[in-house]
């Protein structure tokens, strides 16, 4: 390299840059010179959402009293017998009070919602079941007096009220109805008593029927998720990405198929809670009818939509209005009917005392039949 050659590198070296040439350099590029990266967000819309509504997910802490034999499970004849009392060291003055029930104290706890500045929070009604003193624990640390406002076993759903003035942490209920399969879901609650517990998940079905987790006496359609709820979410929140509640945890599946949990409807919940707050309980519609699913012709083909009436309620609204065993409800004021949760669904959204006009298939012919529900209470009893 000749002296001209080495000043023309030294140069370049001394500015930070040299293109790399054959047989040669490699292309050096100096520190201010280098692109700056952009920041890494450290938050996310999980985090933006339990903001917006954690704080509204309480604690509920129940105690209830329950009678229990002072030797549970033994049969009185064995508490009598002096070799039997002599085996277990059980002191002879006590065998006489030993069958004698007494009372103890039986605590439990759950997960609630607080939806109204006023101090109102749903949660499910089997947390707040036979409770006689219910304590709401909030995430700023207060511990606070509550008492049920009412509670529906049918929907598994109760209003609880908070004794107190507040200020109260709310969180805004959402649309249920405008969900989709895939919508992102996060479940806020206590399980197992660790509180403010936030999982993640999605939407993974819709309109999941009771029925179909082998669950009678109840009347529901649940959102199906994947976020984690365990013992102790019953009654907290399930969020959309936006921080509103989109349901009311209330079941988790376990054995076979475990880690799928569901969530009552935040309108479904919305309604009842309306009516818990204003009557004290909630009214369902009914039309004296039990249904089953069409039976398929054969193993090849299709299921057939509708409903097969396989018993009629003896003077209920369907008798009155004329259905009869074997009918088949094909639709719903115009609209088709998939299958028997639809028809009880459609009936549910409708309400008491509202006329309603079944399409119905009753052997080769088609019939419309109007039909008005009444409350369940109201039914005639078989």
């Amino acid at each position: 390299m000749t002296s001209q050659s080495r000043s023309l590198v030294a140069s370049a070296l001394a500015g930070g840059l040299l293109l790399a040439g054959v047989g040669s350099i490699p292309f050096i590029v100096g520190p201010q010179e280098a692109e700056a990266r952009p920041a890494i967000r450290r938050d996310s819309f999980v985090t933006a959402a339990v903001k917006r509504s954690g704080a509204a997910v309480v604690t509920l802490e129940t105690a209830r009293t329950v009678n229990q034999s002072g030797a549970a499970g033994v049969p009185p004849a064995l508490m009598r017998d002096p070799l039997f009392r002599h085996f277990f060291g059980i002191p002879r003055s006590t065998a006489p009070r030993s069958t004698a029930p007494r009372a103890r104290v039986q605590r439990g706890q759950g997960s609630g919602v607080i939806f109204d500045a006023k101090g109102l929070l749903l949660t499910n009604a089997h947390v707040v079941e036979g409770a006689d003193q219910l304590t709401v624990g909030l995430s700023d640390g207060r511990r606070v007096p509550a008492r049920v406002v009412g509670k529906d076993s049918l929907t598994d759903l109760a209003v609880v009220r908070l004794e107190g003035a507040g200020p109260w942490p709310v969180a805004d209920l959402g649309d249920s109805d405008r969900l989709s399969v895939g919508d992102w879901a996060i479940a806020v609650g206590n399980p197992f008593g660790l509180e403010s517990t936030v999982t993640l998940g999605i939407i993974s079905n819709l309109n999941r029927n009771v029925a179909q987790l082998g669950i009678s006496g109840k009347r529901l359609d649940l959102i199906q998720t994947d976020a984690a709820i365990n013992p102790g979410n019953s009654g907290g929140a399930l969020l959309n990405a936006d921080g509103e509640v989109i349901g009311i945890n209330t079941l988790v599946r376990s054995g076979p198929g475990a880690g799928l949990g569901f969530a009552i409807p935040s309108n479904r919940a919305r309604a009842i809670a309306e009516q818990l707050v204003t009557r004290g309980k909630a009214r369902h519609p009914v039309i004296g009818i039990r249904l089953s699913p069409v039976p398929r012709p054969t193993p090849t083909s299709q299921v057939p939509s509708g409903a097969v009436i396989r018993s009629v309620q003896p003077g209920g609204p369907a008798d009155r209005a004329g259905l009869k065993v074997d009918d088949v409800i094909t639709s719903f004021d115009g609209k088709a009917v998939a299958d028997p949760a639809a028809v009880v669904s459609a009936i549910d959204r409708r309400g008491v005392g509202a006329t309603v006009v079944l399409g119905v298939r009753r052997g080769e012919d088609q019939v419309r039949i109007e039909v008005k529900p009444v409350d369940l209470s109201a039914l005639p009893s078989s």
